[in-house]
C-alpha cells in the first residue's frame, strides 16, 4: 500500500526537476551537439552492473565510457531519432570481449548507421579481436603513433606428460571417448592428431569470420582481407597505407576533424552522451512505473565447476549455484530464469547438482540456457536442465565425456628424500593414495567408475534432447563443437545474442516485453578456499568432465576456451 504514495512523490520529484531545469535546457538547445562521443573500454557487459552505493576509494570511469551493452542500444535509439545528431565518435581503449558481445555491438552500430548516421572509430591501439569493431565505422581513425595488431588467430595446445616424468610426477587417468583430451595434458609428451584436428576446427570459423568482416568493411575480396591479416601486425603510417585505416588524428585533433569549433585555448570537444542530454529540452525520463516491470532472473554458472559453497572467478561451487537457482526460483516477481553457462565442467557430482536444481525450477518457471563464450563438460550437463539452449554462433560447445584420475608423487617424494610406506587394510584402500599408481584391480575399479559415469552422462542428455543414447553417444566421446555446428548436432536449440534470450524466456513465460528488469542471483564477492581446493584435487572424481587445456590466441590477447 506505501508503494502507490512513494511512487506518486518519486515522480512528482523527477517531473519538479525536469520542469525547473527546462529554462536552462532551452538555452543550451541552441548548442546541441552534432556528434556525440562513447568510450568502449574493457568487458562491456550485456546490461548495467548493480551499483555498489558504499564504495569508498577507486578510481570513477570517464564520463564517456559505455557501462553496457543495453546502455549503448537505448543511447544510440535516442540519437538515431534526432535528426540535428550528424554521428557519433566511438573511442576503444583496452576493448577486450568475446565474440558474441562483439556481433551484438556491430549489429548496434549498423542499426545507427541505417537510420542515416555516421560512426567515426578511433584508437591508439587495436589487437585481432577489437578491430572488426574498429572497422566497422564509416570512417576509421588512428593516432599517428598508434599500431594495429590484425594477425590472426593461433592456437596453443600444452601437454606435460614428459616435463612431469622427470621431475618424478606420473598422471593415471581413465577417460570415456577418444575426443576427451584433457587428460592429455597431464600424460601425453606431444599433442594428439584429435586435439590438433579439434583446434583447426575452431580456428577455421573464427578466422573465416575475421576476413567476412574485413571484406565486408573494408570493400576487400576475402583473398585481399587474408593478405592484410597475413602482412599485420602494423604501425600506424603502414595501417593507413594498407587501407585498414582512412586516417590518422591526434586525440586533441578530433573535434576538428569532425568539424567542431574549438574554443580559445582549449581542446576542441566532442561532447559526451550525458552532455548531449542536458541540451534536450524533453530529454528521456525514466518515471518510476505504477506497475512493476516483469522481472528475468539470471543465473551464472561461471568457472570450474566444484563442489561446496563459496567460489569466485574461474570457479562455479555447485551449493553457491544451487542456492542462487532456489532464490530465483522462489521469487514471485521473476517470471523466467537464464542459466548463464560459462563453465567448461569439472566435478562430475557437483554438475549433477547443478542439473537437479536446474529440473527443480524449471517445473516452476521457464528456463533457458544460454552461452556465449563455453559449456562443455559439466557445464553442457547443468544446461541441459532448461528447456531450450541458446548458444552464440562460435561458442564451445559440448565435450560429452568423461575422465577420472590421480597424480602420483612417489617417485619425486624419493628424490627430494621423502620416504613413504602404504599400509593398507582391504583391497582398495589405497585408492586414492598419491605415492603409487593404481593397481590392476583399482584400475578396473576406475574402467567402471568411468564407464558407468559415461553411461549415465549419455542417458541425461539423451532424455533432454529427445534422442536415444546411442544417436547422443555419436555426438559424445569427448566431441567439441562450435555453436553452429552444435545445432546442427541438436545440441543446441537456437543461436541468438543475450537480448533475444532474454526476451524469448519472458516470452515463454507470456509476459512478453523489451522493458524488464534484470536480476543476477548469487553471491560472486565470496572467496574459493585454496586449502578446500587443494584437499579436493587429490580425490579423482574431482577431474570428472572438465575439458581440455588450450587456447586460441589473437594479437596480444590470449583467451582460455575451457579449464
Amino acid at each position: 500500500m506505501l508503494r502507490l504514495p512513494f511512487l506518486l512523490v518519486a515522480n512528482l520529484l523527477l517531473g519538479l526537476r525536469l520542469l525547473l531545469g527546462l529554462p536552462f535546457r532551452l538555452m543550451a538547445a541552441r548548442k546541441r551537439p552534432t556528434w556525440i562521443r562513447f568510450r568502449l573500454s574493457g568487458e562491456l557487459p550485456y546490461r548495467p552492473r548493480p551499483v555498489q552505493r558504499l564504495r569508498f576509494g577507486g578510481a570513477r570511469p570517464e564520463p564517456a565510457t559505455v557501462t553496457s551493452l543495453e546502455a549503448l542500444g537505448r543511447a544510440l535509439k535516442v540519437l538515431a531519432a534526432d535528426p540535428k545528431v550528424e554521428g557519433i565518435l566511438l573511442e576503444l581503449e583496452g576493448l577486450s570481449i568475446p565474440d558474441a558481445k562483439r556481433e551484438a555491438l556491430r549489429a548496434l552500430l549498423s542499426d545507427f548507421q541505417a537510420a542515416g548516421k555516421r560512426v567515426v572509430s578511433w584508437a591508439v591501439m587495436v589487437d585481432t579481436d577489437a578491430y572488426p569493431v574498429l572497422g566497422a565505422a564509416d570512417e576509421v581513425l588512428l593516432a599517428p603513433m598508434g599500431r594495429v595488431e590484425l594477425v590472426g588467430y593461433a592456437a596453443e595446445a600444452t601437454v606435460l606428460g614428459e616435463a612431469f616424468g622427470r621431475v618424478g610426477i606420473h598422471a593415471h587417468f581413465a577417460r570415456r571417448g577418444d575426443y576427451k583430451t584433457a587428460p592429455e595434458l597431464f600424460t601425453d609428451g606431444k599433442v594428439s592428431d584429435i586435439q590438433r584436428q579439434t583446434l583447426e576446427s575452431f580456428l577455421d570459423e573464427r578466422y573465416g569470420v575475421l576476413v567476412d568482416a574485413i571484406s565486408r568493411d573494408r570493400g576487400r575480396t576475402p583473398e585481399e582481407a587474408r593478405a592484410l591479416i597475413d602482412a599485420g601486425p602494423y604501425s600506424a603510417k603502414r595501417a593507413l597505407e594498407a587501407g585498414l585505416v582512412d586516417g590518422l588524428v591526434h586525440e586533441a585533433d578530433l573535434g576538428a576533424h569532425l568539424g567542431l569549433e574549438a574554443k580559445k585555448d582549449e581542446e576542441p570537444p566532442v561532447p559526451t552522451y550525458d552532455a548531449y542530454l542536458a541540451t534536450l529540452a524533453f530529454p528521456p525520463v525514466r518515471w518510476r512505473r505504477l506497475r512493476r516491470k516483469p522481472r528475468l532472473a539470471v543465473v551464472d554458472v561461471a568457472g570450474i565447476i566444484i563442489p561446496g559453497s563459496g567460489g569466485a572467478g574461474r570457479f562455479a561451487a555447485a551449493d553457491s549455484v544451487v542456492k542462487a537457482l532456489r532464490k530465483a526460483g522462489r521469487d514471485p516477481r521473476a517470471k523466467a530464469v537464464v542459466l548463464a553457462v560459462g563453465s567448461p565442467g569439472g566435478s562430475a557430482l557437483a554438475s549433477e547438482q547443478i542439473l537437479e536444481a536446474v529440473k527443480r525450477v524449471a517445473k516452476q518457471k521457464p528456463v533457458i540456457a544460454y552461452v556465449d563464450q563455453i559449456c562443455a563438460s559439466g557445464g553442457y550437463m547443468a544446461a541441459i536442465g532448461a528447456k531450450e539452449i541458446w548458444s552464440a554462433p562460435h561458442a564451445v560447445v559440448g565435450s560429452i565425456g568423461v575422465f577420472v584420475g590421480k597424480f602420483e608423487y612417489g617417485e619425486l617424494l624419493e628424490k627430494l628424500g621423502i620416504h613413504r610406506t602404504t599400509l593398507a587394510r582391504g583391497e582398495n584402500a589405497a585408492f586414492f593414495s598419491s605415492s603409487r599408481g593404481f593397481t590392476p584391480q583399482e584400475r578396473a575399479a576406475l574402467e567402471r567408475e568411468v564407464e558407468e559415469s559415461y553411461q549415465s552422462f549419455l542417458e541425461l542428455v539423451a532424455q533432454a534432447r529427445g534422442r536415444t543414447k546411442e544417436e547422443i553417444h555419436q555426438r559424445a566421446e569427448g566431441r567439441v563443437y562450435s555453436g553452429l555446428r552444435a545445432k546442427e548436432a541438436g545440441l543446441v536449440d537456437r543461436i541468438g545474442g543475450f537480448e533475444e534470450v532474454c526476451r524469448h524466456a519472458l516470452d515463454e513465460a507470456r509476459v512478453p516485453s523489451d522493458d524488464f528488469e534484470l536480476v543476477r542471483y548469487g553471491d560472486a564477492r565470496a572467496r574459493l578456499s585454496l586449502l578446500k581446493l587443494l584437499m579436493g584435487a587429490a580425490h579423482p572424481a574431482t577431474y570428472a568432465f572438465c575439458t581440455a587445456a588450450w587456447s586460441l590466441q589473437g594479437a596480444r590477447a590470449l583467451r582460455r576456451l575451457d579449464g
